[in-house]
């Protein structure tokens, strides 16, 4: 618990590095989002309002996590913070 806190705290000052538009949780976002954490491990993401149109927010979000293989620190509006250890 007080790890995801740091995380959190940490997350606050990061500029969001990856940005979904209206392909989704694509073939190619979870490929490039797996280079970014094998490189930074905590992750900021803007979902665009395209990216979700269609679908359920929350479903989307798991279906991130579960792909990357993840955890979700924080989820904010449209802004959500991800770590892979």
């Amino acid at each position: 618990m007080k790890e995801k806190i740091r995380l959190r705290k940490k997350a606050k000052a990061m500029d969001p590095i990856l940005r979904m538009g209206k392909e989704g949780a694509s073939d190619s976002f979870i490929g490039e989002l797996g280079k970014v954490l094998k490189k930074r491990k905590l992750v900021k993401i803007k979902l665009l309002k395209s990216s979700f149109e269609n679908k359920n927010k929350e479903e989307m979000i798991s279906q991130i996590i579960q792909k990357t293989n993840s955890d979700l620190i924080d989820a904010v509006g449209n802004v959500i913070v991800i770590y892979r250890k």
